[in-house]
């Protein structure tokens, strides 16, 4: 395929060729890969200032989408991958590879850090979903800035660089360029934009941005970050929200109330019990889902109403591709087992078949379906059988439908049992105001706090 950039596309290129580390926080569906394969394409081939380049992606973007790019467009077919997944051994074979490009999955960054050590040999570096890099304690965070400086190049892709907090950003922006704008340390980023929030005595539990903080952040960044929406650039078919409220049977809903005031629901073979608000949180959605992990963890089934109402969402779609997401295991396998002809979705050929038009019910884990994934051509209705907390993968996995390319109107449809912590979830997730204070706030007074 003929690949014409928007005026976007091309700024967005034209930013990486000109600057040794940018950050793109591009909205899902703006073409973020194929802005960024262009780029290389041009630094090593025409301008001959890239020589070896490394792509840090989720798993399955980077079993699918990078590879799939290169061959959709017709300007970057001869660029050569090597996917360095899977066993040890399979990853070594990879990277002795001859490519241009070799794709790791971020779990396995720490590994390739060790693998090479001081030999680093990758003169550019993109992280796809930087984002994912926001925790300074996560291995693969150290890992990277432990060769940072080894980086000629860094390119930084993301549309959600902060999905709960300012702070997010600290890490993200120090692989960029070892701390120069923001810092070269997390408490002295926090220190000076941000004061406690919610503390016990000395305990801070949460940080709020100073008055002035958001817009000095910014500032610090504009000339090595780039933010586009799609709002701002595409015009979308229209997403249609629907909430189906879901009423407990009177014995499910005794069990729900049980749980939430005494933390506790007895079984003669395993108890259910939650004494964290954590763990309240987490217990209280597996049984608005229908069933529940007990503290051996087995499955105790409670209801089957959202079953019934997935039921009537997938007959009403008329034999119209369905793509739903589930949140827990349990969930998994009772929906499988309700519709024998559902597909999980596991691998890139999955991806291929639903696309294709082959799968009428996809069911996807949002955690694995949301970065990179085009699933546009495949159909236009999304269900969330479970709700999650993190606003960053409700937006992406949704954007896996409602992205450019997409050709219908999207219908999103939410399962909401009645009277529960659903509700808390999808009010958090209306208000944009999600992650840890969010879900503390929603159960605090379940807690007695």
């Amino acid at each position: 395929m003929r690949y014409a950039p928007h005026v976007y596309q091309d700024n967005a290129t034209d930013l990486i060729l000109q600057k040794q580390a940018v950050g793109l926080f591009l909205d899902c569906g703006l073409g973020k890969t194929v802005v960024t394969l262009t780029a290389i394409s041009e630094l090593m081939h025409d301008r001959f200032e890239v020589s070896k380049v490394l792509v840090i992606a989720p798993l399955r973007v980077a079993e699918d989408t990078w590879s799939r790019e290169t061959e959709k467009w017709d300007h970057l077919k001869y660029l050569k991958i090597s996917k360095v997944l899977g066993p040890e051994q399979k990853r070594k074979s990879a990277l002795y590879a001859k490519a241009d490009i070799y794709v790791i999955n971020r779990e396995n960054v720490e590994w390739l850090v060790k693998y090479y050590g001081s030999r680093w040999p990758f003169d550019m570096v993109v992280i796809d979903e930087l984002s994912s890099f926001k925790s300074p304690k996560a291995n693969r965070f150290k890992a990277l800035r432990r060769i940072s400086g080894a980086i000629n190049r860094i390119v930084g892709l993301t549309g959600t660089p902060a999905p709960n907090s300012l702070i997010d950003l600290w890490p993200q922006v120090y692989l960029l360029d070892q701390g120069e704008r923001l810092g070269r340390t997390i408490t002295g980023y926090r220190d000076r934009y941000f004061e406690p929030d919610k503390r016990s005595s000395v305990m801070v539990f949460s940080w709020k941005p100073r008055e002035f903080a958001e817009e000095a952040i910014y500032e610090k960044l504009s000339d090595i970050c780039v933010s586009m929406k799609a709002d701002d650039w595409l015009t979308l078919p229209e997403r249609v929200d629907n909430i189906i409220k879901i009423p407990l049977p009177p014995e499910s809903r005794e069990k729900y109330k049980q749980l939430e005031r005494d933390l506790l629901l007895p079984y003669t073979d395993g108890d259910v019990v939650a004494n964290t608000a954590a763990v309240l949180s987490n217990k209280l959605l597996q049984l608005a889902n229908g069933a529940i992990y007990d503290e051996f963890g087995a499955v105790k089934e409670i209801h089957d109403e959202k079953l019934k109402a997935l039921e009537d969402v997938i007959e009403a779609a008329n034999g119209k591709p369905v793509l739903v997401f589930y949140a827990y295991k349990h969930d998994l396998e009772r929906i499988k087992a309700k519709f024998p002809k559902a597909k999980q979705l596991e691998k890139a050929e999955d991806i291929e078949s639903w696309n294709k038009g082959k799968i009428q019910i996809m069911l996807a884990h949002p955690a694995s379906a949301g970065h990179g994934l085009n699933l546009q051509a495949g159909g236009s209705i999304i269900v969330w059988f479970g709700l999650t907390w993190s606003l960053e993968l409700y937006q992406q996995a949704n954007a896996r439908l409602h992205r450019q390319g997409q050709k219908e109107s999207v219908i999103v449809h939410h399962l909401i049992a009645e009277g529960t912590i659903d509700e808390d979830v999808m009010a958090a997730l209306e208000r944009k105001e999600t992650g840890q204070d969010a879900l503390m706030e929603a159960v605090k007074a379940r807690i007695g706090g």
